[in-house]
């Protein structure tokens, strides 16, 4: 702004530039500096062709990944269709009072259970081919009680909240839901059943079903989710491939049965 300058007598000599800084504060720094980068990015007649960018801290994931969705449905799904079965979990449940059958189906089904019965037969068989095909059902349940408790070891997924924690002797490891050791058991044991002994097609059927019944009861006891259940028909099924092509005889581990033989 001009102003006009005066002497002594009143008449103006010239002009000067009078300071606006109590009008217009000037720009910070950070200001200056945002203005500029604006400036830059301006395009023709002062338009900003390009939008200003958000700090690094406040920009929110808009995208999600596909595979982060499917994972976070199929885990709500499993949570709720597993507490839905859970018809059993306790005695004031709608089938609570079906639970004591279904913990002696629970007792069929656990890992002392079919060790003991194992060895027993093993030490009453007196030909070798019975005490060869127990001796690899004695392998296979000991490297389904190995793997199963080395994976829950390492996910440590934890048992459903309404479950009762009064299991038939537990371990450290089976505080752990995932997977659940009686399916893996009763699809390993079915398949290496149906395998190598001569049954009759209702036995087969019964053999089946055992398994099927056995899993679903980990499930209505509230034990297990059903992806546990599920993942361990299958890991199971797979371990009976690994004992099959490891299967022990007296050509490839003569010791094994000599030893076993001079018991």
């Amino acid at each position: 702004r001009l102003s006009p300058r005066t002497d002594s007598g009143g008449k103006p000599r010239g002009t000067h530039l009078v300071s606006q800084s109590r009008s217009r504060p000037l720009l910070s720094p950070p200001l200056q500096d945002g203005c500029a980068e604006a400036e830059e990015a301006a395009g023709p007649g002062g338009l900003s062709l390009v939008p200003p960018s958000l700090p690094e801290e406040g920009r929110m994931d808009l995208n999600p990944s596909f595979l982060g969705i499917a994972l976070r449905s199929l885990l709500a799904i499993d949570l709720w269709l597993s507490k839905k079965l859970g018809v059993c979990a306790g005695e004031s449940s709608s089938w609570g009072s079906v639970r004591p059958l279904m913990k002696l189906l629970e007792i069929s089904g656990h890992g002392i259970t079919w060790l003991l019965g194992t060895l027993y037969c093993l030490c009453r068989s007196d030909s070798w081919a019975g005490r060869e095909v127990l001796m690899n059902l004695l392998f296979a349940l000991l490297l389904d009680l190995l793997v199963v408790a080395l994976i829950k070891g390492l996910v440590r997924r934890r048992r459903p909240a309404h479950n009762q924690m009064d299991m038939f002797v537990t371990l450290s490891v089976d505080k752990y839901s995932f997977p659940s050791g009686h399916a893996t058991r009763a699809s390993l044991v079915s398949r290496f059943i149906l395998k190598h002994l001569v049954l009759a097609i209702p036995l087969r059927v019964l053999v089946v079903l055992w398994a099927f019944i056995l899993g679903l009861s980990r499930v209505m006891l509230g034990r297990h989710n059903v992806t546990d259940v599920a993942f361990g028909f299958f890991l199971g099924y797979m371990q009976y491939s690994i004992v099959d092509y490891c299967w022990l005889s007296p050509h490839n581990a003569p010791v094994l049965f000599i030893l076993w033989n001079q018991q």
